[in-house]
């Protein structure tokens, strides 16, 4: 799953091959999800709390057993995993979002914009305006390119989630991998880390939308793109709620696709190089992809970084129901701090996502970024 350098396609193209249609009206699910039961694991299902160091215990062996405490911890986390990805430089204090052309779509309005996302980077992607005047909540799509979030490119089809957030009343913006940037940025910075930092300014410039409520900002991508969401996430906690896609949310040398071991998300070193692929003896693990391993540390110390805010994992091939064990840490900090049904997750068998994964994940949004109907 090695990401790909892309142009964004001429706006010409696009709307060639995807002519404008008649305007329709904000979509309501036809099933109205139960998700309450996606809050726990399946019954029966054996877990392995234990493989993974608690959390609510600090560097030094002192157990976390108050909300105080707790956030003491999360600042040494967090402190540990900026040290480890790469520290970010400041965030942009002003990005704005430039509409390079418009046009209407199915009942709302479809901007391909510019926006900064670093001192030295700007950006194309798609920005989905839904009727009204707001302030709407918003979703990040994040993903190898712009125009699959906004239902546009040739693999749209169940990775449109900007398209369909926005039909049921979301302002989306979906984004791209930007190029070489991330090997440019390596030497400061692993590309995850960067990636996370783009994310954490198009937040940014989303909050400054008239149309946008900035207390209601989710973060939604699919395998890579999960990957992306749930580091910019965890990172930076404005984002009020999260969705992952089958990213691979913790570590796991016997699942290739779940390769965070490789250059292009933490496994970069400058003064080594190795061949894509699982690590093996032949094939050693590089950059802080190979510490953490070496001394227990996993994705699980990211999750945790959530809490109170909540989560979905929207599990298939990569993140099967037993990953839970990894979950349950992230329940009990949410519980410390006084939270019940934080952290969701469904299953698929299979790495796509499904037409029943995709209304979950947007009835998920719906709950946690919608105000209640009266």
């Amino acid at each position: 799953m090695k990401p790909f350098s892309f142009v964004l396609t001429a706006v010409v193209f696009v709307l060639l091959a995807n002519p404008i249609r008649a305007a329709e009206p904000p979509i309501e699910a036809e099933t109205v999800v139960d998700i309450a039961p996606f809050f726990a694991p399946p019954a029966g299902l054996q877990l392995d709390v234990q493989r993974y160091r608690s959390p609510l215990v600090f560097d030094d062996g002192r157990p976390v057993t108050t909300p105080e405490e707790w956030r003491q911890r999360r600042q040494e986390l967090l402190r540990f995993w900026h040290q480890t990805l790469g520290p970010w430089p400041p965030l942009l204090e002003r990005p704005r979002i430039e509409v390079l052309e418009s046009v209407g779509r199915d009942g709302f309005r479809q901007s391909r914009v510019r926006l900064p996302a670093a001192m030295d980077l700007s950006i194309e992607g798609y920005l989905l305006m839904p009727q009204g005047d707001g302030p709407h909540p918003a979703v990040l799509v994040v993903y190898y390119d712009p125009e699959t979030g906004a239902g546009l490119g040739e693999k749209s089809a169940l990775r449109d989630f900007g398209y369909q957030l926005t039909r049921r009343g979301f302002v989306s913006l979906s984004i791209g991998w930007p190029g070489n940037w991330t090997k440019q940025e390596s030497p400061r910075s692993q590309p995850l880390s960067s990636l996370a930092y783009i994310a954490a300014n198009c937040h940014t410039a989303l909050a400054a939308l008239p149309e946008v409520d900035g207390q209601r900002i989710g973060i939604v991508g699919h395998s890579f793109g999960g990957k992306w969401a749930l580091f910019a996430s965890c990172l930076d906690e404005r984002f009020a709620c999260a969705a992952y896609s089958d990213p691979g949310i913790v570590f796991d040398e016997k699942r290739p696709n779940v390769n965070y071991w490789e250059p292009w998300y933490i496994g970069w070193e400058a003064e080594r190089t190795r061949k894509p692929g699982v690590p093996t003896d032949d094939n050693p693990r590089t950059g802080p992809y190979r510490m953490l391993m070496e001394t227990g540390r996993d994705l699980h110390e990211l999750h945790v970084l959530m809490a109170p805010r909540p989560m979905l994992v929207s599990g298939g091939a990569e993140d099967p129901p037993q990953r839970w064990s990894a979950l349950q840490h992230t329940v009990a900090v949410n519980r410390l701090l006084g939270y019940e049904n934080r952290v969701a997750m469904t299953n698929r068998p299979g790495h796509s996502p499904t037409e029943e994964s995709s209304e979950q994940l947007y009835q998920f949004f719906e709950h946690f970024l919608k105000p209640a109907k009266p």
